[in-house]
């Protein structure tokens, strides 16, 4: 591992990157802060890692530097987002504000997004509700296919990540994202940058052999939640997952999804969900979120099997990540470090330094 490096300096570092490809001034800081806090709450594989690839397809014209994003349909409680083939995270962003505004009227709010791209995190959208204290919801189309319906060989399924953030008084939220499938693709890529195996039971090749080599991990076939025992239950959910957030908002899924890795030029057309609740709706919200603390701290006190040392909350680890990181900064990778010089030389751009 290189130096930690601050927050702020990888924001200013990200948003010179994308500001010197053409991106406008607000949308580069926008986008950067949201990567920079993917990396601040733990989330390496889906922050900063990126940048390269965006960067990538940038140049290529596979995204639109500037979009009219838009709300194509709308019901009071409900809103389909059409963002015009921009920056996910520009997307995401406002479509989970709109969410979070409609909830404050209707006590619920569901709003889909099509003609996006790649957002980053799930847990990064589901939080902000939680921030403005009330539950989110976040789900999407992954951009590229690597999983197969239970049984077959054919890629026509995604990752499909799921997030919920639950808001508690005292206690941090309780924050749950996941791939459907035993790991998100991120982080087998970060796997094959670093040079690291994959554990078996992630990937087998066609013939249903254990495949490790990361590099090779695009040849074989993820495995979905529950591996080769109970994989149908993680298919399952892949498949729901992605007809709410491609299909309903009239976006890629199956055979439709381009995999952005390797093409730098189709529109992918990403599709994403995101649903606001306000505790409000259902009673007295602070009564609500002291019964959150209640559930959480009952599970941390709760009997330990022998030699597990604590009980840990979905999110727990992250917001330690986040605590820890904003004070002595975010821990990097040597080859990522250097994938970022090879970037900043490229685009003649300050190096992170």
């Amino acid at each position: 591992m290189t130096a930690p490096v601050p927050a702020a300096r990888l924001r200013k570092f990200t948003a010179d990157a994308f500001r010197a490809v053409g991106m406008p001034d607000a949308d580069a800081a926008l986008v950067a802060e949201l990567m920079t806090e993917a990396d601040v709450w733990g989330s390496e594989s889906h922050g900063v890692f990126r940048l390269p690839h965006y960067i990538r397809r940038i140049r290529a014209g596979g995204v639109n530097l500037k979009p009219k994003i838009r709300v194509a349909e709308e019901r009071p409680a409900t809103a389909l987002v059409d963002g015009d083939n921009a920056m996910g995270h520009l997307v995401m962003r406002f479509a989970t504000r709109l969410a979070i505004e409609k909830a404050r009227g209707t006590g619920v709010a569901w709003v889909g997004a099509r003609m996006s791209n790649h957002a980053g995190p799930a847990s990064l959208y589901a939080r902000m509700p939680a921030a403005e204290g009330m539950v989110g919801m976040y789900f999407c189309v992954g951009n590229a296919n690597h999983l197969a319906p239970w049984g077959g060989l054919d890629m026509l399924l995604s990752t499909n990540p799921i997030a919920f953030a639950v808001p508690g008084l005292e206690e941090p939220a309780v924050v749950l994202d996941m791939a459907t499938t035993v790991s998100s693709f991120g982080k087998i890529k970060v796997y094959a940058q670093q040079g690291k195996a994959m554990p078996v039971g992630w990937v087998i090749e066609r013939d249903g052999r254990p495949l490790t080599d990361a590099k090779r991990a695009a040849e074989g076939i993820l495995l979905p939640l529950g591996g080769m025992e109970a994989g149908y239950k993680g298919y399952g959910l892949a498949l729901v997952l992605g007809l709410l957030a491609g299909s309903l908002n009239n976006a890629a899924m199956g055979s439709e999804v381009v995999n952005f890795t390797e093409d730098d030029v189709s529109v992918t057309n990403t599709g994403h969900t995101i649903v606001a609740v306000d505790p409000a709706a259902f009673g007295d919200p602070t009564g609500f979120r002291r019964r959150v603390d209640r559930v959480v701290r009952e599970l941390h006190a709760s009997d330990r099997m022998p030699g597990v040392e604590r009980i840990l909350m979905p999110g727990e680890r992250s917001h330690e990540k986040r605590k820890a990181r904003a004070e002595s900064g975010i821990p990097m990778s040597a080859p990522l470090r250097a994938s970022l010089d090879k970037l900043a030389g490229e685009l003649k751009i300050a190096a992170l330094g």
